[in-house]
C-alpha cells in the first residue's frame, strides 16, 4: 500500500483527536470514532445524484415558496395576507433592521447559499481551484446557521397564538416551504465532508509513521478543522484548503468565556423588557417571555407553552450552565468524565440553534397582524436582545473546543469501529 493511500485511511476525530484507521465501508455504512462515537465518515450510494435531485428540489420549493402568499389571517371581516418575502421588509419598517437582516440571512440567504455550493462542488462545474476552496470551507463553516426548520416551528407555534384572535389560513407557499424544509436537510445529509474534500483535491501526505489509537497532539499531528486532512502541528496552513489552523483552538476557554458572560448579560434585559407590544383597539399590551407562557398555558394552549418555556427559557439558561460547565471541566477543575462532558457538548451543539423560535413567531406575528386601529403587532427591544443571547451563545459553544475535555483521559485500545444502518 503506498503512502498517499494508506494517509487517506487514517483520519483524527474531530471531537478527540484519536487516530483512527478507517475500514473500507460498505455503500449505507458509516465510520464512528471508537472512543467518542462521532460520526467520521459515511459512504453514500450515489454521492453526486442524491444530493444534486434534493438540492435541485428544494431550490425549486424555495422559488416557489417566495413567489406566493405564505399565510393569512381574518378578524372580523378585517383580513391580513404576508408572503415570505415580505416579512422581513415589515421588519425593516417598524425599525428593527436587525431582525429582518436574522431572517434573510439565516432562514434565506444561507440555506440558499449551501445548497448552490453543494451543486456547484459535486458536479464539478468548472471554476477556479480558489474559488471551489472557498466554497467548501463557507459550506461547512455557515451549514450549521440555516434556520428554515426553526422558522417553521415558529410559523406553527403563531398558528396557535392568533387562533383566539381570528381565522388563519395557509396560502399556496406554505406548503413548498415545508418541502423546502425536509429537502435542504436531506441535501445536506448525503453530503460527506471528507468526500467532497477528496473530490476537490487529494489528502496532502504525511511524512511520518502513524499510530492508531493514539492522539494527533501526541504524535506531534493536528487535523484540519476544515477538510480533515492530517497535518504537523507546526504546519499552520492546510495545503490542501489553505485554512489556518492550530493543534487546540487558540484561547478557547479565554473566547468562550468572554462570550458567555457577555450573553448572561443580554440575557437579563431579553426576559426583562417586551419582545412585543399589541395594539388592540388603541390599547398596547407589552409582552414578555415568560408572560407569553403564562398567557398560552392560561389559554389551554399547553402544549404550545411548554415548547416556548423551553426553547426560550429553560435551553438558555440550560446552555450556559452547561458552556460553563464545559469549560471548568476543560480548565482541570472537574472529575475529567471526558465521555459525560462530551454528551453535554453534543447537546448544546444540537439545541441552541432552536431557542430561535420565539424571535420567528414575533417575525410572523409582526408581518402578519397588521390591520390598522382594530389590531397591530409591532416586535421591542426584547426581541432583539434574545436573538442576540442566541447567537452569542452559538458562536460560544462553537469557540469551545471539544477536545479540551479528553487530554487528560488515557486513550483506548480500540482501532476501528463500523456502524451500518444508514
Amino acid at each position: 500500500m503506498c503512502q498517499q493511500h494508506q494517509d487517506g485511511q487514517h483520519i483524527l476525530c474531530p471531537q478527540c483527536d484519536l487516530l483512527v484507521a478507517l475500514p473500507r465501508l460498505a455503500t449505507g455504512e458509516k465510520a464512528c470514532c471508537p472512543r467518542c462515537h462521532t460520526t467520521l465518515t459515511t459512504r453514500w450510494s450515489s454521492p453526486r445524484q442524491r444530493p444534486t435531485a434534493w438540492a435541485l428540489a428544494a431550490l425549486f420549493m424555495l422559488l416557489l415558496a417566495n413567489l406566493f402568499p405564505f399565510i393569512s389571517m381574518n378578524v372580523k371581516g378585517v383580513s391580513s395576507e404576508i408572503a415570505l418575502i415580505e416579512i422581513p421588509e415589515v421588519m425593516f419598517s417598524q425599525d428593527y433592521a436587525s431582525l429582518g437582516f436574522f431572517f434573510i440571512l439565516f432562514v434565506q440567504l444561507v440555506p440558499a447559499f449551501c445548497l448552490v455550493s453543494v451543486l456547484l462542488l459535486i458536479n464539478h462545474v468548472r471554476m477556479d481551484l480558489r474559488l471551489a476552496r472557498f466554497l467548501a470551507r463557507m459550506l461547512f463553516l455557515v451549514k450549521g446557521w440555516g434556520m428554515a426548520e426553526i422558522f417553521l416551528a415558529g410559523v406553527l407555534v403563531s398558528f396557535v397564538k392568533l387562533i383566539a384572535y381570528g381565522d388563519i389560513g395557509v396560502g399556496a407557499s406554505f406548503v413548498p416551504w415545508c418541502l423546502f424544509c425536509v429537502l435542504q436537510l436531506r441535501t445536506f445529509q448525503c453530503v460527506d465532508r471528507r468526500w467532497l474534500w477528496d473530490d476537490i483535491e487529494p489528502m496532502p501526505e504525511v511524512r511520518q509513521p502513524l499510530k492508531v489509537g493514539t492522539t494527533g497532539l501526541r504524535q506531534g499531528l493536528r487535523s484540519c478543522a476544515c477538510c480533515t486532512a492530517i497535518l504537523p502541528v507546526e504546519q499552520l496552513v492546510c495545503p490542501r484548503c489553505h485554512s489556518k489552523g492550530y493543534a487546540r483552538r487558540r484561547n478557547s476557554l479565554q473566547w468562550t468565556l468572554a462570550l458567555l458572560f457577555t450573553s448572561i448579560i443580554l440575557y437579563l434585559p431579553a426576559n426583562i423588557l417586551p419582545i412585543m407590544v399589541t395594539d388592540l383597539l388603541g390599547d398596547k399590551m407589552p409582552s414578555t417571555i415568560i408572560a407569553g407562557v403564562i398567557l398560552l398555558w392560561n389559554e389551554g394552549s399547553y402544549p404550545v407553552a411548554m415548547v416556548i418555556f423551553i426553547a426560550s427559557i429553560m435551553v438558555p439558561t440550560l446552555k450556559m450552565l452547561a458552556i460553563g460547565w464545559l469549560c471548568w471541566d476543560a480548565n482541570g477543575h472537574g472529575r475529567g468524565d471526558s465521555e459525560r462532558m462530551h454528551k453535554i457538548y453534543e447537546v448544546v451543539e444540537f439545541v441552541g440553534r432552536w431557542s430561535m423560535i420565539d424571535v420567528f413567531v414575533i417575525a410572523v406575528l409582526s408581518a402578519l397582524v397588521r390591520m390598522g386601529a382594530l389590531m397591530s403587532i409591532y416586535p421591542a427591544m426584547g426581541a432583539l436582545m434574545f436573538a442576540l443571547v442566541v447567537i452569542i451563545t452559538m458562536v460560544a459553544a462553537m469557540s469551545f473546543d471539544p477536545r479540551l475535555s479528553w487530554d487528560r483521559t488515557p486513550e483506548p485500545a480500540h482501532e476501528e469501529l463500523t456502524e451500518h444502518g444508514k
